[in-house]
Parts: C-alpha cells; structure tokens; sequence
C-alpha cells in the first residue's frame, strides 16, 4: 500500500487519491503530486494560438464594444505594453483615446 502525503494546508492524514489530484476530506484542500517546488503558470495565446508575454504590441482583431458607453475600440487598433492578468480578460491595458481597460486574449493578434 502506497503511502500518502498528509494534507499541505491542515496536516490531515486522511489524505486521499482522486484521479491526477490529493485530496483532504477535512478542509478540501485540493493539490497535485508535482511538490512545492512546481508553480503553475499560465500560458497566455492569442486568437491565432501565439503566445503572448508581458509588454508585448497587440493588435485588436474586431470591433469591441466597450461596456458602459458608446464607444467601439476598431478593428486594428494597436495596443502596447500589455500585461497579463489571471481573470477573466486576462489582458490589462491602456488603449489610446480609451484610457484603462482589460481585453480578453481572444480578441487580439500579437504583432
């Protein structure tokens, strides 16, 4: 019988196994069996399956509506100096004549 690994987050011993993943019955604490060492990151793709990396140049593929105005970002706008961030758009950026404002990555192609 193979040994399992008490929980990281409470120390329980009532550990168990459920597919890829460790899992503590008592406070549901859920991890994998790669160690503290490995840290997940994401992996941020454009519309076209590039990858994107902070600072990079993007361009926006359609026109977006911008929530909470009138106003359309078009088609071809470039956007500098992105940053990506874990959420839903996970694009934060400044847009000219837009100010502040997060995109998703599906909508733009990397330059």
């Amino acid at each position: 019988m193979t040994m399992l690994p008490d929980c990281p987050k409470c120390n329980s011993k009532y550990t168990y196994e459920d597919r890829d993943l460790f899992v503590c019955p008592e406070c549901a604490y859920e991890w994998n069996d790669e160690g503290p060492d490995s840290q997940e990151t994401k992996i941020y793709k454009d519309a076209h399956g590039n990858t994107l990396t902070e600072g990079d140049t993007v361009t926006v593929i359609k026109d977006l509506k911008v929530k909470g105005s009138s106003s359309v970002i078009k088609m071809g706008t470039r956007v500098k100096n992105i940053r990506l961030i874990d959420e839903d758009h996970d694009i934060d950026c400044k847009v000219d004549g837009f100010g502040a404002m997060k995109l998703k990555s599906q909508f733009v192609k990397k330059i």
